[in-house]
């Protein structure tokens, strides 16, 4: 009996020293994977079809990133649920830095609904990359010369004029209730690919579109259309002469912005990595020209250090906007 009992005694020291080993050289086998990442291709998930701003991004972000990281950076584009079917994609992957996404203001905003699909504490902003103000742009021949003239027929003919958007529950949506709350009552149309959304003013299916002027650039440039209103605080001077929403009252200022997040748990070493590549990415010329085109805050950047507070911070002002004015 004695003897039986000292081999169940050495059995379970034998196999609790065999967990202790197996848990360290997790831990240790989980320091040299992040050190030696990344050892294959990181896919770079868009949540949103081809042609966008986000897609934009991707595209030219995973061109810069591959050689500072000698791997290749495959963009997927996984459209629908104003970006939630993409995060479920990201959020079904493992936490090991393989996979990444855009992730864009109108995206968060479904945080800030009452049955989000999924939480800040399960994704990690690695970078935000660009920042911006979002617009409203009528055809560059409509008959709304200026905010006012639109301004003034939506209130004269409530629910009658149509604004193109990206979908309820979005940045756009809720920069448009502030309006409908001061008296600009509008029909939101919405358009959940990119490409359409743009054209819908020119080909009348929409009186204006809620959109930001870079992912519109070609079109501004072309004299197709132009801007009538900037949502933010104070005017852009690539367009001086459009006031912006808080000189005439409208106290809404929810910056588009895009940023690369990641899988929560991912380590903090391949977080860090995927950061300062980002930083030397926002450094390089081409992105700087990109930033510019796209009509982007010089100062967009912020990496892992700071963008989590950002990112959360929106998420604040957004759920004020639902609730104030």
């Amino acid at each position: 009996m004695k003897a039986t009992r000292s081999s169940a005694c050495w059995i379970t020291k034998r196999f609790a020293l065999l967990l202790a080993v197996a848990g360290l050289a997790g831990v240790l086998g989980g320091r040299a994977n992040a050190a030696g990442y990344p050892e294959r291709p990181i896919e770079l998930i868009v949540p949103w079809g081809p042609g966008g701003g986000a897609d934009q991004l991707a595209r030219l972000v995973g061109k810069l990133l591959e050689p500072i990281l000698g791997q290749g950076i495959p963009v997927i584009n996984v459209p629908g649920g104003t970006g939630a079917t993409g995060m479920a994609k990201l959020l079904s992957s493992p936490p090991d830095g393989y996979s990444m996404a855009v992730y864009i203001a109108d995206s968060h905003a479904l945080l800030a609904g009452k049955t989000p699909r999924w939480q800040m504490n399960e994704i990690t902003p690695v970078a935000v990359m660009i920042k911006g103000p979002s617009f409203i742009f009528v055809k560059q021949d409509s008959p709304f010369k200026s905010w006012a003239d639109f301004e003034k027929a939506a209130k004269d003919t409530p629910g009658k004029l149509k604004v193109a958007t990206l979908g309820f529950g979005s940045v756009d949506d809720f920069s448009l209730s502030v309006l409908d709350r001061g008296g600009v009552k509008v029909v939101q149309v919405p358009f959940s690919k990119p490409s359409e959304r743009y054209v819908s003013i020119l080909g009348d299916h929409a009186d204006a579109l809620y959109e930001q002027a870079g992912d519109v650039a070609q079109f501004i440039d072309g004299k197709q259309m132009r801007p009538i209103l900037l949502f933010g605080e104070k005017r852009l001077d690539a367009f001086k002469d459009v006031p912006s929403s808080f000189e005439l009252g409208y106290k809404v200022a929810l910056p588009q912005f895009r940023a690369i997040v990641v899988r929560a748990g991912t380590p903090p070493e391949i977080v860090k990595k995927l950061s300062d590549a980002l930083a030397k990415i926002s450094d390089s010329p081409e992105y700087k020209k990109f930033l510019q085109d796209q009509y982007g805050a010089p100062d967009s950047f912020e990496g892992s250090a700071k963008a989590p507070a950002f990112v959360e911070q929106q998420l604040d002002d957004m759920k004020k906007t639902i609730t104030s004015n």
